[in-house]
C-alpha cells in the first residue's frame, strides 16, 4: 500500500462563516486585513457589497484584474487612504506616483532595474548575507525575524550607497519598524477620509515621522552626492542621478531622488525581510523540503555566485520563495477607486466604487490553486516568474504597475536564505502558531525564537 503523504497546512487567520456587519469589519480591518474575509470570498470571482455608504468590490478574476490594473488603468486611482498610510514613507517616490508623473518615473528608472544592473548589486548582497550568518555563529536559538529586518537593510543600504555606520543603519532600522508597527498602521478614519488632509489631528505622528524620515535620508543622499562612490563600487544612488528621461533629457529632481531612495530602501528591506521570515517558518514545518534545499546548496555552495545567471542552480530554493510569496503575499490587497463608468467582469463600476483586489485571497481561491492553503513548492516547478504570466499570483501586483523592483527582492533573498540554509538547519523553539498580521506588510503575530545547529 501507498500512503499518501498529507500536505503540509501553515497557520491562518480563521475564515469566517459570513460576512462582518459594517462597523466590526472596519474595526478588525484596522488591526488586520485578512481576518475579515468570508468563505465565499474563496469561490465567488466578484462580489459586490456596500459598507457604511461605499460601495465596493472584491475582484479575484484575472481578465477583471487585468482590466483594472491594466487596461483601463486611467479610469481608476488609488484610494485617499492608501496615501495617507505610504506617503510619509516616500511622497515623490514611484510608488505613490500617479499619471504623467508616473509614467515619467516609470520610462526613467526602467533601465535602473533590468538584470544586468541588478547583477552588478549581488556582492552586496552576498556581503550581507555573509554578515547575517557570521552575527549568528555560536548562536543556538535567534530572533531571525529581526536578524532578516537587519540583514535585509545591511543589503539594500548597500545597493543603495556607501554603508552608513552602524548608529545610522540602527536609526533607520528603528524608524521603519516604528511607523510600520504604529502611526503606518490602517486606522478607521483613514477609511473615512475624502483626502489625505481630512481628520488631520489623526496623522499628527505620520507628518512627524515624514520630517524625520527626511531629514534622515536626506543626511545620507547629501553625503554620497558630495563624496562619489569609488570605482567598481556600483550603487543605485549612481544610477539613480545619471539616469536622464529618453523624451525630455531632464533628470531626477533632488526631491525624487530622495523619495526613490526612500521608497526603495522600505521596499527592499522590510517586505524581502517578511519574505525570508515567512520562507524559513514554512521551512520549519517540512523538515523535509528543508533537507531537499540543503543538498541543492551543497551541489553549488552560495560562495560560487557571481553572476545572476548562477542562481538558476537553486530551483528548489527559488520554488520555496515563490510558495511562500504566495502563501504570504507582501503585500494583502491592491484597492483603487473609479473615477469614471466601467464595466469590470460583467459588473458596472460607477465613480466612487472602491476595487478591492486582495493577492491573499486571490492565491489561496479554490478556482486556482490545488489545495490552496498547503504549502507546495512543486507547484512553481518550471515557473521561473510566474508573477509575469497574467495568472492568478500577484505577489508584486500587476499590469504597468507592476513591481519594478521584483528582480532585485528575488535575488536578495535567494542569496541571503542560501546562504542562512548552507550554514544552519533551523527548527522553531516555540510551540505557538505563527499567524500572518496583514496592515501595511505581512508581518509575524509574534516573532518567534528558532533553534540553529550547525549543517
Amino acid at each position: 500500500m501507498i500512503t499518501q503523504i498529507p500536505p503540509i497546512i501553515p497557520p491562518a487567520p480563521k475564515v469566517r462563516a459570513k460576512d462582518l456587519p459594517g462597523w466590526r469589519l472596519l474595526l478588525q480591518f484596522s488591526r488586520n486585513t485578512v481576518s475579515t474575509l468570508p468563505n465565499y470570498a474563496f469561490d465567488e470571482l466578484i462580489s459586490r457589497r456596500r459598507i457604511l455608504g461605499f460601495d465596493s468590490l472584491l475582484l479575484s478574476d484575472p481578465d477583471g484584474v487585468r482590466h483594472v490594473l491594466t487596461t483601463a488603468m486611467e479610469k481608476y486611482k488609488r484610494l485617499v487612504s492608501t496615501r495617507r498610510i505610504l506617503a510619509p514613507l516616500g511622497n515623490y517616490g514611484l510608488f505613490l506616483a500617479a499619471g504623467s508623473q508616473w509614467r515619467r518615473q516609470r520610462r526613467m528608472l526602467a533601465p535602473v532595474f533590468t538584470a544586468a544592473n541588478v547583477g552588478t548589486l549581488l556582492p552586496h548582497f552576498v556581503a550581507a548575507a555573509t554578515g547575517l550568518v557570521n552575527r549568528l555563529n555560536g548562536s543556538t536559538r535567534a530572533n531571525l525575524a529581526l536578524a532578516f529586518q537587519e540583514a535585509t537593510l545591511e543589503a539594500v543600504l548597500r545597493a543603495l550607497f556607501p554603508l552608513p555606520d552602524s548608529e545610522q543603519r540602527g536609526r533607520i532600522a528603528a524608524m521603519v519598524r516604528y511607523y510600520l508597527s504604529g502611526p503606518g498602521r490602517p486606522n478607521i478614519l483613514d477609511g473615512f477620509a475624502r483626502t489625505e488632509q481630512s481628520f488631520a489631528f489623526a496623522s499628527r505622528r505620520r507628518r512627524r515621522f515624514l520630517q524625520a524620515w527626511s531629514d534622515t535620508i536626506n543626511v545620507i543622499v547629501a553625503s554620497r552626492q558630495s563624496s562619489p562612490a569609488s570605482a567598481g563600487h556600483g550603487d543605485l544612488l549612481d544610477l539613480l542621478i545619471a539616469v536622464r528621461d529618453s523624451e525630455s533629457g531632464e533628470a531626477l529632481s533632488e526631491v525624487e531622488v530622495r523619495d526613490q531612495c526612500a521608497t526603495m530602501l522600505v521596499a527592499g528591506y522590510e517586505t524581502t525581510a517578511r519574505l525570508l521570515f515567512w520562507a524559513t517558518y514554512l521551512l520549519t514545518l517540512d523538515a523535509a523540503e528543508q533537507n531537499r534545499l540543503r543538498d541543492e546548496l551543497a551541489a553549488y555552495p552560495p560562495e560560487r555566485v557571481s553572476k545572476l545567471d548562477d542562481l538558476l542552480n537553486w530551483p528548489r530554493l527559488r520554488q520555496t520563495l515563490l510558495e511562500a510569496l504566495r502563501l504570504y503575499p507582501p503585500v494583502a490587497y491592491i484597492a483603487r477607486e473609479a473615477i469614471a463608468d466601467d464595466v469590470v467582469a460583467g459588473e458596472p463600476v460607477r465613480p466612487g466604487t472602491q476595487v478591492w483586489i486582495s493577492p491573499w485571497v486571490i492565491h489561496r481561491h479554490r478556482k486556482f490553486w490545488n489545495h490552496p492553503t498547503a504549502f507546495m513548492p512543486d507547484r512553481f516547478v518550471g515557473k521561473p516568474s510566474p508573477w509575469t504570466s497574467g495568472d492568478a499570483f500577484l505577489p508584486f501586483g500587476a499590469g504597468p504597475r507592476i513591481c519594478i523592483g521584483a528582480t532585485f527582492a528575488m535575488a536578495e533573498a535567494q542569496i541571503m536564505l542560501a546562504t542562512l540554509l548552507s550554514r544552519f538547519k533551523i527548527a522553531l523553539d516555540d510551540s505557538r502558531p505563527v499567524l500572518p498580521v496583514a496592515t501595511v506588510a505581512t508581518a509575524p503575530s509574534h516573532e518567534p525564537l528558532f533553534q540553529l545547529e550547525r549543517a
